[in-house]
């Protein structure tokens, strides 16, 4: 409960700097400084928000003097079961929205929808299913980790592959968006996970925590 506030602030002032720093020459090259904090109208992007609410989880367990990695791998699949339900909303609101597609499960949303008349991937729904499919596996993962840590460290690589798969199947981009080839998510997604396999690298090499060494925690009866 304590900690819930500072997610919450950090995630969207996260979220909204990134949004404003992905579509700054279409949405706000000129307009007032005060459009910038205009949330209420839209324009998020998650991964903004998860810098954004893990530099406050970082702040908060320094204040707090608690265990950073062991919050972390209590949070991480929590992470991946939110990113479920967000993405319907991204799905009602039609946002996020796919290519072009001819195959059977293509989608059409109501006119007025920048991708109508089209039929498109519906690409919320795919990253909501593989959220939920990689929220099961660290739900399993957490009572089997190693080491503190480890269970946030999984979850940053496997997101960024998920969502750069995903991302191969968006159509909502403008051709200026793309660097290299890359949409905005991709080229974040590359940092995200080599952030990921660093800490599990480093992590690794440290003493377990306690919950992941239960035996320590009981005297020895000789």
């Amino acid at each position: 409960m304590d900690l819930g506030p500072w997610l919450l602030l950090g995630a969207i002032a996260g979220a909204r700097t990134l949004y404003v720093i992905t579509y700054w020459k279409e949405s706000f090259a000129g307009e007032p400084l005060k459009e910038i904090f205009m949330v209420q109208h839209g324009g998020l992007v998650y991964y903004g928000g998860l810098i954004g609410a893990s530099l406050a989880c970082i702040l908060f367990t320094l204040v707090r003097r608690l265990p950073l990695w062991r919050l972390a791998d209590v949070l991480a699949p929590s992470i991946a079961l939110g990113y479920f339900f967000g993405r319907w909303g991204c799905l009602m609101n039609g946002c996020c929205y796919g290519r072009p597609t001819t195959l059977p499960w293509g989608i059409q949303f109501p006119k007025g929808n920048e991708s109508y008349p089209n039929y498109v991937h519906p690409t919320q729904i795919y990253d909501s299913l593989l959220s939920l499919t990689l929220y099961g596996f660290l739900a399993w993962l957490y009572r089997r980790k190693k080491f503190d840590g480890q269970v946030f460290a999984i979850y940053l690589i496997c997101y960024a592959a998920l969502r750069s798969f995903v991302e191969l199947f968006r159509g909502d981009y403008t051709p200026m968006h793309y660097w290299g080839g890359l949409t905005p998510a991709q080229l974040v997604s590359i940092g995200i996970g080599l952030t990921g396999a660093l800490l599990l690298w480093r992590l690794s090499a440290q003493k377990p925590g306690c919950a992941a060494s239960p035996k320590a925690a009981v005297p020895d009866k000789a």
